[in-house]
């Protein structure tokens, strides 16, 4: 009987041995099947790092989620989009985290650029006057012959400025822009007086707006904000690359669809203490209190699925269409402005 028992518990220990090695057998092709990733060191730029704008990717980094998707991406901060544009087109960066509005922009003079995951569903930009320096504001026609502050020349910031001027009846020539950044040098730029106006990302608008220093004239950091602005959702952060880069680096492009939609799954669920715990303390400019309170106000514009909208990415065609008449929206071909193709499949990945 005890010999029968021993042979039982053997036979169940080889069995069991026996299962856990089969498992073990199982899973290791699907390690194997992970694509092999063409290209695992990405040159990566962006205009404005710390801004909330760019919240998920540096989610993204400081939880390792590109580590896990096998990149070693190395970010280049740049005072604003347009730098960082001019990064991928100079060869320096091999992808952009930007405004989606650039890769309508580079198709108009003829240089194909692809959104392949987006980070913003909202522009989360706002447009203040200074009550400093122009306290009897009354209307846009008060802005001619002002200066007014955007992250860098040229970027989305600059973008959304043209389109309450054009609409108000100036002229981009009609004012002087200024590239003041996103962070510190913003604030400064405003409150010592080198600046009359600025369209800008938050937290630097919510500081300024719960000081007393900005009249807020025009507003993106809400969907209804949005809608009110554009007409429609509006596409705002997202990688984009050079069409032939995407083609060529599909497995690598996917890697950092993963990320990015790993971070925003992430955040949908992060409260306000995770996300002071995992940002920069540089990122807070010195007023934790209001960093959150800017949190608070534009998380519903960060995107829950990295998915583009296509009918924001028409909003955003017609947008710029009405205000530079260098694009011309019957030229543009909106289908090669972007994919879902990646961000679809990190969605279905992540559950997010």
């Amino acid at each position: 009987m005890n010999c029968q028992l021993l042979q039982a518990r053997m036979s169940r220990r080889v069995f069991a041995g026996g299962t856990a090695l089969a498992a073990a057998t199982l899973a290791l092709p699907a390690l194997r099947a992970q694509p092999k990733l063409e290209k695992s060191k990405i040159a990566l730029s962006v205009g404005g790092k710390a801004a909330f704008y760019y919240l998920p990717l540096t989610i993204s980094e400081q939880l390792g989620y590109f580590k896990a998707e096998g990149l070693d991406v190395e970010i280049s901060d740049f005072a604003g989009g347009a730098r960082a544009l001019q990064a991928v087109v100079g060869g320096s960066a091999d992808v952009c985290s930007g405004a989606f509005e650039h890769t309508i922009n580079m198709q108009a003079k003829n240089q194909m650029f692809q959104a392949f995951v987006l980070q913003g569903r909202a522009p989360q930009i706002a447009f203040g006057v200074s009550t400093k320096n122009m306290p009897n504001y009354k209307s846009i026609a008060d802005l001619k012959g002002k200066k007014i502050g955007v992250s860098a020349p040229g970027s989305s910031t600059n973008m959304m400025a043209n389109l309450v001027l054009s609409r108000g009846g100036l002229k981009a020539s009609d004012v002087s822009f200024i590239g003041v950044g996103t962070a510190a040098g913003a604030l400064t730029a405003l409150r010592s007086g080198q600046i009359d106006a600025m369209s800008n990302t938050d937290p630097v608008m919510t500081m300024l707006e719960q000081k007393g220093e900005v009249k807020i004239i025009s507003d993106t950091r809400t969907l209804k904000g949005t809608v009110e602005v554009f007409g429609g959702p509006m596409p705002a952060a997202c990688l984009y690359a050079p069409m032939d880069f995407i083609q060529k680096h599909p497995n690598t492009c996917q890697a950092l669809a993963n990320a990015i939609v790993h971070g925003l799954k992430w955040l949908q669920t992060a409260g306000p203490g995770d996300i002071i715990k995992t940002v920069p303390e540089s990122y807070l400019l010195g007023d934790r209190a209001l960093y959150l309170a800017s949190f608070n106000k534009v998380r519903e514009s960060i995107s829950l699925d990295g998915i583009i909208p296509s009918d924001g990415v028409r909003t955003a065609l017609k947008a710029l269409a009405s205000f530079d008449p260098s694009i011309k929206a019957d030229k543009i071909d909106l289908a090669k402005t972007y994919t879902n193709e990646f961000a679809s499949k990190a969605k279905e990945h992540f559950k997010a």
